[in-house]
């Protein structure tokens, strides 16, 4: 056993922290990219792409994420890729973000009247500039808190990424746990660095769902 002091755990798990804020902020990016393809797709034409959308989406919402993890850790090699425990996490977690981004923007387009829709096309826009400069303007003000609410999702989902090695927040904690056997102490300070990192963007989601709420409505 070794004997680490209060400070000397904060320490080690807030450089840790870093790695946890880094894997959240590339997958949201990740995440973020590949849902708007995904959402191009889904309303563009022909209308392929809405199955295709559907059956991604479905298939990855409806399968736990550890075992998505545990296909592209375990699976990938075999198909001769080295697959470092960063790149795991970073490619799971991308995945992960793209398809729950993905469903969440696509109800803040689903809920643009359909009018808006048809009055860009009567004015002889491109699918391209319709959602580029009438859709996605629009569903924006709509689809800003609950990304913020997904993010907050995100961030508490880099901790499942410590089953294959991956040395972020939580994995930090284990490593302190395992050499100094105080479980209530580093896990206390894990769950309160937690909470630092996503009571601001909980705070943020509900201040952004209050402001472009309809007065009316709530």
């Amino acid at each position: 056993m070794i004997e680490l002091s209060l400070t000397d755990i904060l320490s080690f798990l807030l450089l840790a922290a870093r790695w946890t804020i880094a894997l959240s902020a590339i997958a949201f990016l990740g995440g973020g990219i590949g849902a708007l393809l995904l959402l191009l797709l889904r309303y563009a034409r022909p209308r392929f792409g809405r199955r295709l959308m559907q059956v991604y989406v479905e298939f990855l919402q409806g399968t736990p994420f550890l075992l998505q993890l545990f296909l592209i850790f375990f699976g990938l090699p075999k198909l001769g890729l080295d697959v470092s425990p960063l790149m795991a996490a970073t490619i799971g977690l991308t995945l992960y973000a793209s398809a729950f981004l993905a469903e969440i923007w696509r109800g803040c387009v689903d809920a643009i009247p359909r009018g808006q829709w048809d009055a860009s096309a009567s004015l002889g826009m491109t699918f391209i500039q319709q959602m580029r400069d009438v859709i996605l303007p629009q569903a924006l003000k709509i689809a800003i808190p609950p990304t913020v609410g997904f993010l907050v999702q995100l961030v508490k989902s880099t901790a499942i990424t410590s089953i294959v090695g991956f040395h972020e927040l939580t994995k930090a904690g284990q490593v302190i746990n395992n050499a100094t056997f105080q479980p209530f102490v580093t896990y206390s300070l894990v769950a309160l660095i937690y909470f630092a990192m996503c009571y601001p963007l909980t705070f943020w989601s509900r201040r952004l769902e209050r402001r472009f709420t309809p007065a009316g409505q709530r």
